[in-house]
């Protein structure tokens, strides 16, 4: 007898920057399982031509933007629905608030006929201490799509205590992030000291590494301001990452005199070999649901210093880093020099043997759990 093809969508606001980043094995987990699948997100390279994601049977280009706000998000949505419509997906899986939203909303009748709406939450916008805007625009949003969701998927422990009391899907989970490959992460020996060179971080100096988007959220002038005050010769720090403030932090750079300890590599493609490189990982946002790249750090075996924020807790104790106020110059570089008299060593195991909890195989089978494919 002829079995249909079960069929899964996934929907993002970008391609690159987040279907790229995160969901390639999972997209890889369903062509495995025998279904068919689909990406609707915007296609955010360069060079469009550049966008092509592995296991992916069928791609649509949806010109959502960022903002919940935007009245382009109309055309967004009608786009949206008709491919939901006519789809008939088993599952939709949307994640980003903008293509959450719209996602839930353009699934409303395909919901009556079965189709299953899932959402994870990579990070509320709302979070104790976020501005008041984010509390007025995404809260609302938030709430009122909860009513639209069948899963909502939490990747922090503050997250998933709101979404328990206050949230209205069906059901409410928690899993730990999308998974960290630590056969590509690990604390096996790499000679890295061409990239060391690179930068010119002699022997017996400290290699500070973050790695994420040059955004106001990341925060990284925190760091390079603490860094100034500081004038130590002994210190470089590392930016792994592109973005709107890659031109403003340049010559924020210049004006402060710190071209030789500072240095901004823009879009990196072996940042395993950064990490391997380094002595710490300083990660200093405002805001983040369950940072991948401070897992991807602690996989590394290397100590943390970071933003005291939901997710951050979650990830790292006084054992494997350093915890700070991410709003103060001071208590950045009252971290750095706490870290030059700590056993990074042992910190960097301690973090090592922790992460391994958050291991992609484990986060897999958790969600084949929740997508019922097990």
């Amino acid at each position: 007898m002829y079995k249909a093809v079960k069929k899964v969508l996934f929907v993002a606001t970008v391609v690159k920057t987040h279907i790229m980043e995160f969901h390639i094995p999972y997209l890889k987990m369903f062509k495995e399982k025998g279904w068919e699948t689909a990406v609707a997100a915007r296609n955010d390279y360069e060079n469009p031509d550049d966008c092509a994601i592995p296991y992916c049977d069928t791609y649509y280009d949806i010109p959502f933007a960022r903002s919940p706000i935007k009245p382009s998000n109309i055309v967004s949505y009608k786009q949206l629905k008709k491919i939901i419509d006519e789809g008939k997906y088993d599952i939709v899986h949307c994640h980003t608030p903008v293509g959450a939203m719209l996602a839930r909303l353009a699934a409303i009748k395909a919901r009556k006929h079965g189709t299953r709406v899932i959402y994870t939450a990579h990070g509320f916008h709302f979070f104790k201490g976020a501005p008041l805007l984010n509390w007025l625009i995404y809260f609302p949003v938030e709430w009122v799509c909860s009513f639209m969701t069948d899963t909502l998927i939490t990747i922090n422990q503050e997250d998933y205590a709101f979404a328990k009391k206050h949230m209205h899907a069906k059901q409410i989970e928690y899993v730990p992030g999308v998974g960290i490959d630590l056969n590509k992460f690990n604390i096996e020996p790499c000679d890295c000291s061409d990239l060391r060179e690179k930068v010119g971080c002699g022997k017996g100096e400290l290699l500070l590494l973050s790695v994420g988007e040059l955004t106001p959220n990341k925060n990284h002038e925190t760091v390079i301001r603490a860094l100034s005050a500081m004038r130590r010769k002994d210190i470089h720090y590392v930016i792994a990452g592109q973005g709107e403030r890659m031109e403003q932090y340049k010559r924020l750079v210049e004006n402060l005199g710190m071209q030789d300890n500072i240095h901004l590599l823009g879009y990196c493609n072996e940042c395993d070999r950064w990490y391997k490189a380094a002595d710490a990982f300083i990660f200093p946002s405002f805001r983040e649901g369950l940072s991948v790249s401070l897992m991807e750090a602690m996989a590394s075996g290397l100590p943390c210093i970071v933003s005291r924020i939901r997710g951050n807790t979650d990830l790292i104790d006084p054992e494997g880093g350093i915890l700070f106020d991410p709003h103060r110059v001071e208590a950045i570089r009252e971290s750095i020099l706490s870290i030059l008299a700590r056993d990074r060593m042992a910190m960097g195991r301690h973090n090592a043997a922790k992460i391994r909890r958050y291991e992609l195989s484990a986060v897999l089978n958790q969600m084949q759990s929740v997508y019922r494919l097990c």
